[in-house]
């Protein structure tokens, strides 16, 4: 089972920046992709950023142009760079950690991490 511990979050005005991390208890080589979700206050998780062993990245819309995903494989941290943040970046951010074993597949995730965007 793979533990994941998210940290970085915090309250930061609109426009600045914050950078999320995310220490993976596994090497990142046994994990299929890592991905950032958020979830803001009656809506649902949604997918931020991926990351996968090949180092392909993917985005939401959302977060193109502002938000970057990056990670240190000798450390098994993923990272969340956000810039330009706007108050709908509200929301809680959960790291994930997507694992393909055969035909199972497993997801597991962090506890959670608050981005408070606010003047």
């Amino acid at each position: 089972q793979v533990q994941l511990v998210e940290s970085g979050g915090g309250l930061v005005q609109p426009g600045g920046s914050l950078r999320l991390s995310c220490a993976a208890s596994e090497s990142l080589f046994s994990i299929n992709t890592m991905g950032w979700y958020r979830q803001a206050p009656g809506k649902q998780r949604e997918l931020v950023a991926s990351i996968s062993v090949f180092d392909r990245t993917n985005y939401a819309d959302s977060a193109k142009g502002r938000f970057t995903i990056s990670k240190d494989n000798a450390k098994n941290t993923v990272y969340l760079q956000m810039n330009s943040l706007k108050p709908e970046d509200t929301a809680a951010y959960y790291c994930n950690a997507a694992v393909v074993k055969g035909r199972d597949r497993y997801r597991y995730w962090g506890q959670g991490t608050q981005v408070t965007v606010s003047s």
